[in-house]
C-alpha cells in the first residue's frame, strides 16, 4: 500500500507534483506512481485480453446496449421530458460545452436506479462482466452537432476511460495528446484522460458513446481498496454524511485541495 500512502501524500501537496510522462499528460496532484501512461491503449495488442479481458465480450454484445439505447433515442421528446440528459458543473461546462451532455447510468461509484431501470439491458450486461467500475461513472454521452469538448485533462492517472461507439456521424473525432481516433459504431477506444484530450463532431447529426470510467490494470486489489475507501469517505464528506469538527485555530492554514478535509475531520 505504499503508493497509496504517497497519493495520500501527493493529494495533500506533500510531496511534489507528479512530472508528466510525455507530451500533452497533465497527472494532478490526485497521482498513483508507476502505472503506465499511454495516451490510447491498443485493444489489437498481443496483452489486450489480459488487462482487459471484459472489453472483447463487450464488443460482442453491443448489439444489445445500441438497440435499447437506439428505441429509447426513437422516444426522445420523453427523455427531454424526464431529464435524462444533463450537463455538470459550470466549470464542466466551460470544459465540456454546451454541445455536451450526458445521461448517467453510473456517479461517483454508485448506480442511478432510476436511470438503469429505464435501460435495464444495458445495466444488466453492464452487470454481468467483470469489468472493474472505478469511482467516476458510467453514462451516455451525447455531442450535438457543430460542438466539441475543449482540451483539458481529468488529472487522474489511476482512471482509465472506455468509449463504446453507438451511434457515430462521419468524422466524429477524439484527440488524446498527439493521437486522434475516430469512433466506430460496436467497438471501444480506451484512453487515459490525464493526458490533454478533446472531441469534435464536425457533422450535422447527434454522436452518442457510452463512457465506462475503470480502474487502471496495474493497480492491485488492496490499492482499489484503499482508493474507494478514500473517495467514499470524501463524497459522504462533501454532502454533510460525515460529521465535521471545528477547526481549532482561525490561524490555521487553508487545507490542501484534495485531503483538505481529512484535515478538517482529524483537526
Amino acid at each position: 500500500m505504499k503508493r497509496i500512502r504517497n497519493f495520500s501524500l501527493s493529494a495533500q501537496g506533500g510531496i511534489p507534483k507528479p512530472r508528466p510522462s510525455g507530451p500533452k499528460h497533465d497527472p494532478s496532484e490526485e497521482y498513483v506512481e508507476g502505472l503506465s501512461a499511454k495516451p490510447v491503449w491498443d485493444l489489437a495488442s498481443e496483452d489486450a485480453k489480459t488487462l482487459f479481458p471484459w472489453s472483447s465480450e463487450l464488443e460482442k454484445k453491443s448489439h444489445i446496449i445500441i438497440k435499447e439505447y437506439n428505441k429509447k433515442l426513437e422516444k426522445e421528446r420523453e427523455m427531454r421530458k424526464e431529464g435524462l440528459f444533463s450537463q455538470d458543473s459550470i466549470w464542466q461546462n466551460k470544459v465540456m460545452g454546451e454541445g455536451w451532455s450526458a445521461l448517467r447510468l453510473m456517479r461517483l461509484g454508485v448506480w442511478n436506479t432510476k436511470n438503469c431501470q429505464q435501460f435495464p439491458e444495458t445495466y444488466a450486461l453492464l452487470s454481468s462482466l467483470d469489468i472493474p467500475f472505478a469511482v467516476r461513472g458510467v453514462c451516455f454521452a451525447k455531442q450535438m452537432p457543430g460542438s466539441g469538448v475543449a482540451e483539458h485533462s481529468d488529472g487522474r492517472n489511476f482512471i482509465l476511460t472506455a468509449h463504446l461507439g453507438l451511434k457515430v456521424p462521419q468524422d466524429c473525432w477524439i484527440k488524446v495528446a498527439e493521437q486522434k481516433k475516430t469512433w466506430e459504431e460496436g467497438k471501444i477506444i480506451i484512453v487515459d484522460t490525464s493526458f490533454k484530450h478533446s472531441t469534435g463532431n464536425p457533422s450535422d447529426s447527434e454522436r452518442h458513446v457510452l463512457i465506462i470510467d475503470f480502474w487502471h490494470p496495474e493497480l492491485t486489489a488492496p490499492e482499489r481498496a484503499g482508493l474507494e475507501f478514500i473517495y467514499d469517505l470524501r463524497n459522504k464528506f462533501e454532502t454533510g454524511k460525515v460529521p465535521v469538527r471545528k477547526t481549532r485555530s482561525v490561524k490555521q492554514k487553508e487545507p490542501q485541495p484534495f485531503l483538505g478535509w481529512w484535515k478538517t475531520l482529524t483537526a
